[in-house]
This record gives structure tokens, C-alpha cells and sequence, in this order.
């Protein structure tokens, strides 16, 4: 039997527990000098230009990003439902209501006139995701922002390193969060880290990570405890020194199953843009479900399905039943993740092409 091809595998060495142990023999295990240069190096690394602000999660980074830019009750921002529930659940959070827009077909990140479509008067931001790695449509949905006074917050999870135009991601917005995931493009372990647009969002941010507090016992506002450890900011400072090479690899995978794949719909990517491939996702037209089946049960090759449940059905958020999201829905039913992450052999992506152009010819 070969040997099976996982749909990701985090990449972790000898550098990362050594630095775990520098950690542990230090005894300065929370919110010490590890978690500030992490901050420093991460901005500096991906050219953002603006300060950084390490949290114990993407999640909880989004969530204080929201609160920290004036999102709450009885507000709305728009978000795409081709996402990842924290995208959603993060406004939700905040008091405020997530109002779903479709996407694009070529880049599965929001679509600009669906977006202008959505807003209202109670409309106070647009979150798009740079979905797989892909940049969205940035230009476009910073003129709309701009033109209806609004604020962009952007869900850059898996999008590390991408750019659009010349400017990464992380730099458009309000804030941008930034996942740590262990699947993610690199990991501190877990946690997150976001990038804000100015001194305000930035000193709230780090108030609502500590409980509230810049001086201890002087509480501010009611804050939470999604502070970053030592330990994970050790963990994510090496894996700085190494994901622009493992980047550079997940783009050459890339290069290669859109080159040799066939029967199914490789990814495009758009004029200006730079995408880091967290995923490498393809449209399969008919049965993506039998064919990711198949591959695995026939070619010992995992694969990954993001996202066969679009936000605006999951329970907390489904409506009236009106929400009218037609590439959305298409893309939920078609959209299969291959195998893209750095530790894939030559081999590996030979056979991940004959495997998916086997089960394509046959129907799956």
C-alpha cells in the first residue's frame, strides 16, 4: 500500500523545541519578552508597516479587533458566508449582525457589487476573507469603504504573505487577523496575530486581551484573557525564518497541479495578485463528494472540503430563508482542497495528478 498523502501537515522542528525549552529554563512563561519581539519580527517579516498584537487565537483576535475598531449592537458588517464560522461568529460576538454577501467565482473571495448591494444604514464595515491565500478584491472593496464611509476588517487567517498590487495583506484594513493554526501556512502552537491600522485599535487591542488593564488593577474597559504565551510566541518566532520558504514551495506545488490536472477546474489567480496557497482548491463539476472519496479509499490521498456548509445555513445564523447567494452555494457544492503543503514529494504530486485525472476521466 503507498503511503498516505495528508491534505496538510504542520512542519515542526528541532528550532521550535529549543526555543520552547529557552522558554521553560527562563521561567518568564506568559506575556514576557517573547510575545513583544514576536509582535516586532512578525510585522517586519510580511512588510505590513504597522503594529502587531499577538493573541492566544484567530478567533479571539478577530473578536477584539471588531471590538477595538467600535463594532457593537445593533451594528452590521458584511461578510462572506464561503468562510470559516469564526468569520461570522466573530461579529456575532460583538452584539453586531453579520449580513452575508456572495462571492466571486475566480477567487471565492466577496464580490464588490454584491457588497455595495448589502449595505444599509446600520452597515459599519466589510470583512472580506482572502480565502485559501488568495487576496480579495482589496482595490475594489477599499473604493466602496471609502465611498460609503465604512471600515474594512480583514480576515487574513490563511493568508500569510499574499498581496495584491504590490501591498500584502494585513495592510488594507482597520485591523487584519492573522491565524496560528497548527494547519495554517506557519503555527505558534495556537494563536493569532493582528495588524492595526493606528494607535487607538492597537491600545484597546491590548487592553482587551489583558482583562482590560494596561496598569495592573486599573481595569479600562471589561476585557478578557486571550493573551499570547512565551511558549507559543518562541514557536512562532522560528517558524518566521522558515515560512517564506515554505511558501515558495507551496506556490511551485501549485504550479504543478495546474499544469498537469485535468477534469477538474484549477485555481486562477488574479492580475497583481500573490497567493500563498494555504489551500490549493479545484472545482469538480460533478460527484466532488465521490471523487474525494475515491481518492482516498483507491489512492490513499486525503483532501479537504472548505466550506460544504456556507455560513448563512449553519444554525445560529440561518434567516428567513431569502438570503439569495448563488456562487456561494456553488462553490459549497463544488470546491475540493488538494494536497499543496511543502513536505510533498515530487513523487507525492504525481501522484495526486494521476489520481485526480484517473477518477475525473472515469466520473469518480
Amino acid at each position: 500500500m503507498t503511503e498516505f498523502i495528508p491534505p496538510a501537515k504542520p512542519l515542526i522542528g528541532d528550532e521550535e523545541r529549543e526555543a520552547v525549552d529557552r522558554v521553560l529554563r527562563s521561567g518568564m512563561l506568559a506575556q514576557g519578552p517573547e510575545v513583544k519581539a514576536f509582535e516586532e519580527e512578525f510585522s517586519a517579516h510580511f512588510g505590513l508597516g504597522r503594529a502587531c498584537v499577538a493573541v492566544n487565537s484567530g478567533t479571539s483576535g478577530q473578536h477584539l479587533g471588531l471590538l477595538s475598531s467600535g463594532v457593537k449592537a445593533g451594528d452590521e458588517v458584511i461578510v462572506p458566508s464561503f468562510t470559516f464560522a469564526a468569520t461570522a461568529n466573530s461579529v456575532a460576538l460583538t452584539g453586531a449582525t453579520p449580513v452575508f454577501a456572495d462571492i466571486s467565482a475566480d477567487d471565492f473571495c466577496l464580490d464588490p457589487a454584491a457588497v455595495e448591494a448589502a449595505i444599509t444604514d446600520k452597515t459599519v464595515g466589510i470583512m472580506p476573507v482572502h480565502l485559501y491565500g488568495h487576496p480579495a478584491k482589496m482595490d475594489q472593496l477599499m473604493a466602496i469603504a471609502d465611498k460609503h464611509g465604512l471600515q474594512v476588517y480583514e480576515d487574513a487567517a490563511q493568508a500569510h504573505g499574499a498581496s495584491l498590487n504590490g501591498t500584502p495583506v494585513g495592510a488594507f484594513g482597520t485591523f487584519a487577523m492573522f491565524s496560528l493554526y497548527p494547519t495554517k501556512n506557519m503555527t505558534s502552537g495556537e494563536g493569532g496575530m493582528v495588524s492595526v491600522a493606528n494607535d487607538e485599535v492597537e491600545r484597546l487591542m491590548r487592553l482587551y486581551r489583558n482583562q482590560g488593564m494596561e496598569k495592573q488593577y486599573h481595569n479600562e474597559v471589561v476585557g478578557f484573557n486571550t493573551r499570547m504565551t512565551d511558549i507559543h510566541a518562541a514557536i512562532g518566532r522560528v517558524q518566521l525564518t522558515k515560512v517564506g520558504a515554505w511558501t515558495k514551495q507551496r506556490q511551485e506545488n501549485a504550479a504543478f497541479l495546474t499544469a498537469n490536472l485535468e477534469g477538474v477546474t484549477t485555481p486562477p489567480v488574479a492580475d497583481g495578485a500573490v497567493h500563498v496557497y494555504h489551500q490549493y482548491t479545484v472545482r469538480v463539476p460533478q460527484d466532488r463528494d465521490g471523487l474525494a472519496a475515491a481518492l482516498r479509499e483507491e489512492h490513499n490521498i486525503g483532501s479537504g472540503m472548505f466550506y460544504p456548509v456556507p455560513n448563512h445555513r449553519l444554525a445560529p445564523f440561518v434567516g428567513d430563508g431569502t438570503v439569495d447567494l448563488p456562487e456561494t452555494e456553488k462553490a459549497a457544492a463544488e470546491c475540493l482542497s488538494l494536497p499543496v503543503h511543502p513536505s510533498l514529494s515530487q513523487d507525492d504530486l504525481e501522484r495526486i495528478v494521476a489520481g485526480v485525472n484517473a477518477l475525473a476521466k472515469a466520473g469518480a
